[in-house]
Order: structure tokens, then C-alpha cells, then sequence
């Protein structure tokens, strides 16, 4: 039986705009998530947990955020001779060379290093989300369907105009809109895509040929490949979240507090990181603490409730924390009330200050303090 030569490549070079002032100074799979680890921890572990060795990680934003997280890939156990993570900045020199205008474009300009890899299947994923998958159920389902894609779709509750809207049947994709504004189902690509790589190489070819560029993969290379392959579906039916807003960065750390998130810490399958080591999280006599993560190195002096907080963070007596994430190093200092806020590493919230995200932005429920200490609504334009 012949076994499959896999590739993967995880696109983690975008902007991450929609976070706003959370990305300014990080790669968005550089973000802090469950107070100590990344969002690029969970697709780096899933590929760990699933068997998958050959890594290739596509960067352009902001690389130093994400390159100080990675170092060699020990965590992940691809500090290896052969094989193992390896890192693609944009470079000058030859063809694929300047900076991506898309994802399906940074995968084009990684088509000549593919072509040398030779490999049978790639994989490509997202750094931008929260799930647990094994990817080996998506092989099998990849050769039993003899297609030339797998998409992994998941169904969403709400705003599936977001997304990569899919229409299936019969375990296979029949159509495919990119972020339409009437989405016709509530099915949406769950950004993990295996390639045939013959058909992926021969797809970004014949489109660039046509059209001239690639931009992201939900304007061209999907309904391409839905028009003129073979596209199956393979269902993600537990839990996913993009995190690429700060509602959504939120609520996905509200709903690992309520128990219904990503478990990080499944011994079975384990999300592996990077992470500093520092004692444990600290709740001093007066604390109030209740439903809440605290990281390594934090300190509760106050009242802290269903919040994370991250490694270094400090609530000093007399302040009161509701409903919010702490990135590393927050000070919120003795007198302060927050309420639905998302606070950048490093901010510190001077006592007096009472700010409640539910209120200041109802549509997002959520407030951004950044670095600086200036106040976000995630509603009003931001960069993009």
C-alpha cells in the first residue's frame, strides 16, 4: 500500500486587520489564546497529535512575533534532520518573489519549493482558528472519495457571510461562494483544504495564465476547483471558532471558561506551546476569584470572574475584573471596574477608570484597551 507523501503549509503571513489594534504589533497567529499559548499552537498540535512531520510555515506580517514563538519547533517535536518545520519569509530573487496579496497568492509563490518537494498531497491550513482535528480522517476521507480537493466544512450559528459559504450533497461540494451576502447555506470551508499537488499546481498555473494574479483562495482557486474537479467534503462536526474579531476572540475564550470551548488540556491530545515557565498563578488573601483561567506569573489582589488571564498580568486590591481577557503583563490597578474588554499585553488601566464593552459597543459586546491604553470599539472601521 503506498503511503502518501503529505505537505503542509500553514498560510500565517495576513494582516489580521479585522483584530484591529490586537495586530498592530503581532501576526495574528502570534495572539495569545487561553492564557498561555497561541493560535498557531492549535493547528501546530493537531499536526503533532495526527502524525504529520512536514511543516512549512508562510509569513509576512510581522514575522518576529510569531519567529520568537516558533524558534525550532521543539514544542511540536519538528526539530528534526529531516523533514520538520521550515520558515518562508517573502524574498527577493527568482520567481514568487515581493509580497502575497492573498493567501492563494502566497501559496503560488510557494510553487517551485513544492515542485522540488514532490509531494503526493498538500495540506493547507489557517492559523487563525480554534479546533481539534486529526487530519488523517481527512486523508482517508481525501482517497476513498478519489478527489482532487477535500474541504473540511463546519456549521455555524451565525454570519456565515464571513466565510467560504459551501453547497454539498452526497459527501461531495456542488458550489462555493466566497463571503456572498446571501449565503445560501449555513455550511462554511473550515479553511483546512488537502490538494491533489499535481491539481493544485496545474490550478494556480492555469489562473494565473488567465486572470494574471491570485488573491485569496475563495476568489479563484475554490470555485475554480469546484467547477472543473472533483471536490469532497469532509465534516467537522465538534467544535470551531475563527478568532479573527475581537467578538469572536471573546467569545471563544468565554465559552472555553463555560466549558463548552477547545479543551486545551486533553492528555489524548494535547495543545503543545512555547510558552515562558513561570510559578503559578497567584490569588492573594483578599482575592475574590471565580470562573476563571489564571496563567502562570499572574497575580489576583482584587475580584477577577469569568476572565483569562494571561502569564504576568496583575489585579491589584480594590480592582474589579468581569468578562474580560488579559493579555501578558496588564496591570489594572486598585480602583479600576472593566467589564467586556480585551486588554493588550502590557496596558495598564489606571484606577478610576470603569469601562464596560457591553455598553461602549453593543453590537460587538466587546471592548479593545490597547498597549497604549486607548479604548477600541471593534464596531467602528479599523484597519483593514
Amino acid at each position: 500500500m503506498h503511503t502518501p507523501r503529505i505537505l503542509t503549509l500553514i498560510l500565517a503571513g495576513g494582516t489580521g486587520g479585522r483584530l484591529g489594534s490586537l495586530t498592530d504589533h503581532r501576526a495574528k497567529p502570534a495572539m495569545p489564546v487561553a492564557g498561555s499559548y497561541r493560535l498557531i499552537d492549535v493547528p501546530l498540535s493537531n499536526l503533532h497529535n495526527s502524525g504529520l512531520s512536514d511543516v512549512w510555515i508562510v509569513e509576512q506580517y510581522k514575522p518576529k512575533s510569531l519567529n520568537d514563538h516558533l524558534v525550532s519547533g521543539r514544542p511540536w517535536d519538528l526539530d528534526r534532520t529531516n523533514g520538520g518545520l521550515r520558515v518562508l519569509p517573502p524574498y527577493q530573487g527568482g520567481e514568487g518573489e515581493g509580497f502575497a496579496q492573498g493567501n492563494a497568492d502566497a501559496l503560488y509563490r510557494q510553487a517551485d519549493y513544492i515542485r522540488d518537494y514532490d509531494p503526493d498531497l498538500v495540506l493547507v491550513l489557517s492559523a487563525d482558528h480554534l479546533y481539534r482535528l486529526d487530519y488523517r480522517e481527512v486523508l482517508a476521507t481525501h482517497e476513498r472519495s478519489g478527489a482532487a480537493l477535500t474541504v473540511v466544512t463546519t456549521k455555524i450559528r451565525r454570519n456565515p457571510s464571513d466565510h467560504g459559504v459551501v453547497e454539498a450533497k452526497d459527501g461531495f461540494v456542488t458550489g462555493f461562494e466566497y463571503k456572498p451576502e446571501k449565503p445560501k447555506t449555513d455550511l462554511v470551508a473550515a479553511e483546512i483544504f488537502l490538494y491533489d499537488a499535481a491539481v493544485l499546481l496545474n490550478a494556480m498555473d492555469e489562473l494565473m495564465e488567465r486572470d494574471g494574479q491570485l488573491e485569496d483562495y475563495g476568489d479563484q482557486l475554490i470555485p475554480y476547483l469546484v467547477e472543473t474537479e472533483k471536490v469532497a467534503e469532509h465534516r467537522l462536526e465538534g467544535y470551531w471558532r475563527d478568532m479573527g474579531t475581537p467578538s469572536s476572540y471573546h467569545e471563544g475564550h468565554m465559552d472555553l471558561i463555560d466549558g463548552r470551548g477547545l479543551d486545551f488540556d486533553d492528555p489524548q491530545w494535547p495543545i503543545l506551546s512555547a510558552s515562558p515557565r513561570r510559578l503559578p498563578g497567584f490569588a492573594g488573601e483578599a482575592a475574590r476569584v471565580s470562573s476563571s483561567l489564571l496563567a502562570p506569573g499572574s497575580r489576583v489582589e482584587g475580584s477577577v470572574r469569568r476572565s483569562v488571564l494571561g502569564a504576568g498580568v496583575l489585579v491589584e486590591a480594590g480592582a474589579e475584573v468581569e468578562n474580560c481577557v488579559l493579555l501578558g503583563d496588564v496591570k489594572i490597578r486598585s480602583g479600576a471596574k472593566l467589564r467586556n474588554a480585551i486588554v493588550d499585553a502590557g496596558a495598564v488601566v489606571g484606577g478610576g477608570t470603569e469601562l464596560d464593552g457591553a455598553e461602549l459597543d453593543p453590537e460587538a459586546a466587546v471592548v479593545v484597551v490597547g498597549a497604549d491604553g486607548a479604548v477600541q470599539t471593534p464596531s467602528s472601521p479599523s484597519k483593514g
